[in-house]
């Protein structure tokens, strides 16, 4: 997937067990979705999802790695990928614009581009499919950029990636769920809130001044292929002016969460924000208690890579140091008057909270338990293994690893273990080899 500031990639882990730990939820919204990181997890994971963002470049995400399957566009997407692939390069407004007047990419990788959107638009393609190709196209560009993962400038001498050639890619489009299709919205988080339903809803709003669309306003272009006006150094599109949202707004931040919070109608709201956001922690704490317990989990986060290189002047020289580099990332949860009607929510959600948040220092008597957590943790995972087989049904290897974010080491182990104790059982016959649980478990 294309860099992304604010990805949630180290955290979707821990979002998708907190789900696995309850058995009752099987749909999810993700309101504010950008790269669809962490819908296509939870997809991955058997659940539901319907993902939102105003963006269209993040809209075009959710379409590919969210609401397309698998088995509807795959054929289509590697035949015209492979016809793309050969098409020579042509210069266009891609080229002039972000190659030449600024140095975002190579001239000829610049061309590439142009020639394969363009193709792209000529095809009038199903929708699914086009967004599929449309994606396929962002991470080629994003894989030979000269940026330290944002569009707001450009590296002053070019990045060593930036001399490769663009290599077209299916993306990881995820087969279709047997309890129904996932679907990518594009509306403004507000009326998201109140049109769309599921068991969950994961916010992960923009928490400070930056605007995703300044940031990745390439992206936004290069999707509409509207080719508009541009302005300054990093030849930003000139509606980065008048498309300002709420959310990144101190003055109206408040208000635009709080109005999103109030209008969601489902059992349990999760929440990530960042300790540099609008709202403190006790802030947010105090807003979400309207509608119930509050239980949070916090984490460290390694802030964006241009925390991590220093201050430079409009020169490109260095001026100063950054004062941290890390955050902390605090996930909360919240059963709603709905959620509180589940027996036994609450208790879960704070079992929850208490094992995943990050260990104080331990004392003498906390580090012998500690000894004893691997064993916990082998239990839980092959507990999730068996949950994921239950879900979704006969898995390959490879389909296991991306619903449960675990190397094949890891899965080899494991499923070794559980084929031992007779839990599941490999087919012999196809390629490549499915698990599947054993029969008195899938009956039972």
């Amino acid at each position: 997937m294309i860099k992304y500031i604010g990805s949630k990639r180290t955290l979707t882990s821990l979002l998708v067990s907190i789900l696995e730990a309850l058995p009752n939820f099987h749909s999810i919204i993700d309101l504010f979705s950008g790269t669809s990181r962490v819908g296509h997890a939870f997809k991955a994971a058997g659940y539901r999802v319907a993902s939102n963002d105003l963006n269209a470049y993040a809209h075009s995400l959710a379409t590919c790695y969210v609401q397309a399957d698998r088995e509807r566009v795959e054929r289509d997407a590697r035949r015209l990928i492979a016809e793309f692939s050969r098409l020579p390069g042509r210069d266009g407004y891609f080229t002039e614009t972000f190659c030449r007047r600024s140095r975002f990419f190579q001239p000829h990788n610049g061309a590439r581009v142009d020639a394969i959107r363009e193709a792209i638009a000529a095809r009038n393609l199903d929708p699914e499919l086009e967004h599929v190709l449309l994606v396929s196209l962002m991470e080629a560009a994003d894989r030979v950029d000269s940026t330290c993962g944002l569009q707001m400038a450009y590296v002053k001498s070019w990045a060593k990636r930036a001399y490769n050639n663009l290599e077209l890619r299916l993306p990881e489009v995820l087969p279709a769920l047997p309890q129904g299709r996932c679907e990518a919205h594009r509306l403004d988080a507000r009326q998201a809130a109140r049109e769309l339903r599921a068991d969950v809803a994961y916010l992960d709003p923009p928490y400070n001044s930056h605007s995703y669309l300044g940031n990745y306003h390439i992206w936004e272009s290069l999707v509409l292929w509207d080719k508009p006006e541009v302005y300054g150094v990093a030849c930003k599109r000139v509606d980065c002016r008048t498309r300002k949202s709420d959310f990144n707004q101190r003055r109206r931040h408040v208000e635009a969460f709080q109005e999103t919070y109030r209008a969601l109608d489902c059992p349990l709201v999760m929440v990530s924000f960042n300790n540099e956001g609008f709202q403190s922690r006790q802030q947010m704490q105090a807003l979400l208690a309207e509608r119930g317990p509050v239980f949070v989990i916090s984490r460290d986060f390694k802030r964006y890579v241009g925390a991590q290189i220093g201050i430079h002047n409009p020169k490109g020289e260095r001026v100063g140091e950054v004062t941290h580099l890390n955050n902390k990332e605090f996930i909360y949860l919240v059963p709603t008057e709905a959620g509180r009607r589940t027996v036994g929510l609450e208790a879960r959600l704070r079992a929850i909270a208490e094992r995943a948040d990050e260990p104080k220092t331990p004392k003498a008597p906390q580090r012998r338990r500690a000894a004893r957590a691997p064993v916990r943790d082998t239990d839980a995972l092959r507990a999730r293994i068996l949950q994921a087989l239950r879900r979704r049904g006969p898995q390959s290897m490879a389909e296991l690893g991306r619903a449960l974010q675990l190397s094949e080491y890891h899965l080899r182990l494991h499923l070794g273990a559980l084929a031992n104790a007779g839990a599941v059982r490999r087919d012999e016959a196809g390629r490549p080899r499915r698990y599947r649980l054993a029969e008195q478990i899938a009956d039972g």
